[in-house]
């Protein structure tokens, strides 16, 4: 398969399939840390996503013992990839052997070098308000990683951080628009319900209301649940007395 062929797979693959619905986010995370490694040539990536702060961090590694690394490197906040979010974005990498990463990451380190890997490199996902997390490349070579294998990996961090806003985007408008809709049709029945009060007891729009919302009081029960009691039975005895 040619090179650009390879990457255009990729990015097809980080998009997602949003044709029947959002975008899968944990599937997504995982195409990031499954094609980075063969397509930069490193060993290995994991990635870290936490756009609203550690306790909701999600996780994911190309190989099984790096996800439960990254996983416990959320619960120490350390490592690259926290060090990377948490400096707003700085793409930096570092080798692993020596007192510098022991001192600076006591617990990723021993667990990282146990593993056989001795180098790792940080990307952010940077979003327009941020960063969301990182995507960390993890190597079993001295030698560090090449400028172009750091500038594509930080394109497809880009790639997916902006995927991922917009997903989220698209889950708060739908949240938005079911809020609205709800607060219309509870609106529409009690204005419904204010009608046949009004009507039933010869009282203007504003004290059958009253007499909904006295009722609604007097029982700890929402207006709107009284509303549709009124509409659907046509009857509520006690929104309908004036002494409630």
């Amino acid at each position: 398969m040619r090179p650009d062929q390879r990457l255009a797979d990729v990015f097809i693959a980080l998009a997602g399939s949003t044709a029947n619905g959002p975008l899968d986010v944990p599937a997504t995370l995982s195409a990031l840390a499954n094609c980075a490694p063969s397509l930069l040539g490193t060993r290995a990536a994991t990635v870290v996503f936490a756009p609203d702060g550690y306790k909701t961090a999600q996780v994911t590694g190309s190989e099984p013992e790096l996800f439960r690394l990254e996983h416990e490197a959320v619960g120490w906040r350390e490592g690259p990839g926290h060090d990377c979010h948490q400096s707003g974005g700085f793409r930096a990498q570092s080798a692993l052997e020596g007192r510098p990463a022991r001192q600076r990451w006591p617990h990723y380190t021993p667990r990282a070098l146990r593993l056989g890997y001795t180098r790792v490199a940080a990307l952010p996902l940077r979003e327009p308000t941020g960063t969301s997390g990182a995507l960390v490349l993890l190597s079993r070579e001295q030698h560090a990683f090449t400028p172009d294998a750091l500038a594509l990996g930080q394109s497809m961090a880009d790639f997916t951080a902006v995927m991922l806003e917009r997903a989220r985007e698209a889950d708060r408008s739908r949240t938005l628009a079911t809020q609205l809709e709800s607060a219309l049709n509870s609106r529409v029945v009690i204005e419904q319900a204010k009608g046949i009060v009004a009507t039933r007891k010869a009282v203007t729009l504003d004290e059958a209301f009253d007499l909904l919302r006295k009722h609604a009081r007097a029982h700890q029960r929402p207006v709107r649940d009284v509303a549709r009691e009124v509409v659907d039975d046509h009857e509520d005895p006690g929104a309908a007395d004036p002494s409630v």
